[in-house]
């Protein structure tokens, strides 16, 4: 049974002076300061973590082929290819039912080359992979710039107590690569990759379980003056308005845990801080990824617009972290 969960959270912030179009203004609400701080306008569905290459920010997201959009200054965003043209056959042949449409994609830019993971499966299923894909380049007019499908990195079935969904990449400080995945079942997991082939280092390397909740996937690490985030996402996704996705948090000493919410629970026993949760428009927010542009950070996400009949929107919030360590939405930025 998936636990429903209503979250609303006040936040203040006076836009008079914002230099942002954001289209089509929403209802007036005592409670949409956080949409339109975040808005951009761009329909995306799981966004993979933001990276740069030449000048312009690139992110990738779900849908046929793996989706992606470009800009130069995280507010206008241009339709960019898809990475795949061609199904990689591997996954129709693996994943029985899947015609090509990719789940939650994650990038991360390592040496000469870009790699992309992304996830395979069909609703509701256990029946899953994470594949890889790799490029010199995100700039299409770039005479470099081909996607090469590299397969499988992991892979889950019916006898597995998890999900091999929603991967999400870290690089840590000691160069080791790290993978973490996971949606609903057991939980979020975490694998070490090696960095010259972004495949798993053995067959029999160990997984670490890192959170468990009812409902629980989307999961994403960042690293910080040596503490370990970990973001996840509990509820429901993919409802529209009626969506009760809302992202939570803890935080470790060492990447593979445990990872403690501020009140000191580990994320294994049910613990997870609320980081974002969901205020007037701005419903059900997922896929929490960060960048570090013009000296500040920001949080990407998706949430579902509810001035649009819960339309699957990019959200992109400026970021502060308090005296204590912990990150929120800076709420009187502009």
């Amino acid at each position: 049974m998936k636990y429903i969960w209503h979250i609303q959270f006040a936040v203040v912030l006076t836009l008079a002076s914002a230099s942002v179009d954001f289209g089509a203004e929403p209802p007036a609400s005592p409670d949409n300061s956080l949409y339109l701080l975040g808005y951009r306008d761009v329909s995306s569905h799981d966004p993979s973590t933001i990276v740069k290459c030449k000048g312009e920010y690139w992110l990738f997201s779900t849908g046929p082929g793996i989706l992606s959009r470009h800009s130069t200054n995280l507010m206008h965003w241009i339709p960019g290819p898809p990475v795949f043209t061609h199904v990689p056959s591997w996954t129709t042949n693996l994943i029985r039912g899947n015609s090509g449409t990719f789940w939650a994609p994650d990038v991360i830019h390592l040496g000469d080359r870009f790699l992309l993971f992304y996830a395979v499966s069909t609703w509701g299923k256990k029946t899953s992979a994470i594949g890889l894909a790799v490029n010199a380049s995100l700039d299409p007019s770039d005479p470099n710039y081909t996607w090469k499908d590299e397969g499988l990195v992991i892979q889950t079935g019916d006898q597995d107590n998890c999900n091999a969904l929603d991967p999400a990449i870290m690089l840590d400080a000691d160069g080791k690569l790290w993978l973490v995945y996971g949606s609903y079942w057991a939980g979020i997991k975490l694998v070490e990759l090696d960095p010259a082939t972004g495949k798993r280092r053995a067959p029999d390397s160990p997984i670490y379980a890192l959170a468990h909740n009812s409902s629980i996937e989307a999961s994403y690490i960042y690293r910080r003056e040596g503490k370990y985030y970990l973001f996840v996402n509990w509820g429901q996704c993919c409802q529209g308005v009626r969506s009760t996705y809302n992202i939570r948090i803890g935080r470790a000493d060492k990447i593979t845990g445990p990872y403690l919410d501020k009140a000191g629970v580990d994320m294994l026993q049910g613990g997870g801080s609320l980081f974002l949760g969901s205020v007037g428009p701005f419903i059900g927010p997922g896929h929490a990824g960060i960048i570090t542009a013009a000296g500040k950070d920001w949080l990407s996400c998706h949430f579902y617009d509810g001035t649009r009949q819960g339309r699957r929107t990019l959200g992109i919030l400026p970021l502060r972290w308090d005296a204590t360590g912990w990150p929120e939405v800076d709420a009187s930025s502009k």
